[in-house]
């Protein structure tokens, strides 16, 4: 087979996993890890059964693949929103905001609907838990880099950590019910207090 007629197979091929990625994540947001099945993800897709099969057998092979999708996402989502921060005295409060949209996204949720079913599959929590460490240790780096934090002084880690605790905190609370309003006076207050503590540190 010439080259000029495997590519277009392999972007066909690509196409259709990624379609299968996202229809799984869709999936997870909406109908929870134990309501997703292959069945219905390639539905969603508009991939055949055999198709999806082919290259997820199980139900697992799926999702293990679909949380690798969301790292990838994950990141991309972070990234963008750290370019669009603005600079000056509502800083750190933006960058807050950013953490808070992050963690109460519907990307967060299909996370944590991995999270809850690694808890009892050892085979899903040894492809989840890695990732979430890569996550993690990007979600860290960054937002001590966009709030200018020297990690070299006392108690200014801890401060980045609690920050983290924070938002995914908030994040959990959101999917019972919608606590904008609440979340928002939280951040308005830690975006003074951190400010403070850093400027303490410095």
């Amino acid at each position: 087979m010439s080259t000029a007629t495997r590519v277009p197979q392999e972007e066909r091929t690509r196409a259709m996993r990624a379609r299968l990625l996202e229809a799984t994540v869709d999936c997870l947001v909406e109908r929870g890890f134990s309501h997703t099945s292959t069945t219905l993800v390639s539905e969603r897709a508009g991939v055949s059964r055999g198709a999806q099969l082919h290259h997820f057998p199980t139900k697992n092979a799926l999702v293990v693949a679909a949380v690798e999708h969301l790292t990838d996402v994950r990141g991309a989502d972070l990234a963008a929103g750290a370019a669009r921060l603005p600079t000056g005295k509502r800083r750190t409060r933006a960058v807050l905001q950013m953490l808070a949209d992050h963690f109460t996204g519907p990307v967060f949720t299909a996370a944590l609907e991995l999270w809850v079913a690694a808890r009892t599959d050892e085979t899903l929590l040894a492809a989840v838990e890695p990732l979430e460490q890569k996550v993690g240790r990007e979600t860290h780096r960054l937002t001590v880099e966009l709030l200018g934090a020297d990690e070299s002084r006392p108690g200014v880690r801890e401060l980045v950590q609690a920050t983290l605790d924070l938002v995914r905190g908030l994040g959990l609370a959101n999917t019972v019910s919608d606590d904008a309003r609440r979340r928002a006076r939280i951040l308005d207050r830690w975006a003074l207090t951190l400010d403070a503590a850093l400027e303490e540190t410095s």
